[in-house]
């Protein structure tokens, strides 16, 4: 099963910088153990957020040519929960890039209160110097995936179309 941890994107601008919005349900069965009694989002389903919405600008700058992976959690601060009821918004920004790799900083906010602080590296696995073989198709930038930048394209015509 693939877990989407973003619902759609409300700012992107390519190579630079997205904004993404996520609901937060009681209706997600991870928060019915994550505490019994009083459930919060739990902190890495925030980091897996984060990812992806910094994921997928980071394959998107390259025209999703590469298999983009995340592959350090350089930073992760946190300081308030997050519960459901919750909407937050995820602001991911591209810090470096280059053809191996790519660094990323971001904020998790409720309104605007800051939630976390998240910085990131992704690796390009495609440009990997460990000369392993991976798979020809995109598995990372799956039509899930792809959906949440395309519906956002569809409703702001003046965005340019991702490559």
């Amino acid at each position: 099963m693939r877990w989407i941890w973003i619902d759609k994107f409300l700012e992107f601008q390519s190579g630079k910088r997205a904004v993404a919005l996520k609901n937060v349900t009681l209706a997600e069965e991870h928060l019915h153990d994550h505490f019994p009694g009083f459930p919060v989002m739990p902190e890495c389903l925030m980091i897996e957020a984060m990812a992806q919405t910094a994921g997928i600008l980071v394959g998107e700058a390259r025209g999703f040519e590469e298999k983009v992976v995340l592959a350090k959690i350089k930073r992760a601060a946190f300081y308030h929960y997050v519960r459901p009821g919750d909407t937050i918004t995820l602001h991911a920004e591209i810090e470096s890039i280059a053809p191996e790799a790519a660094g990323t900083v971001g904020e998790i906010r409720r309104g605007d209160e800051r939630i976390a602080q998240i910085s990131l590296i992704f690796s390009h696995v495609d440009k990997n110097l460990a000369g392993r073989k991976f798979p020809e198709e995109n598995f990372v930038f799956t039509d899930l995936f792809s959906s949440l930048l395309t519906d956002f394209v569809e409703t702001h015509p003046a965005m340019e179309q991702p490559r």
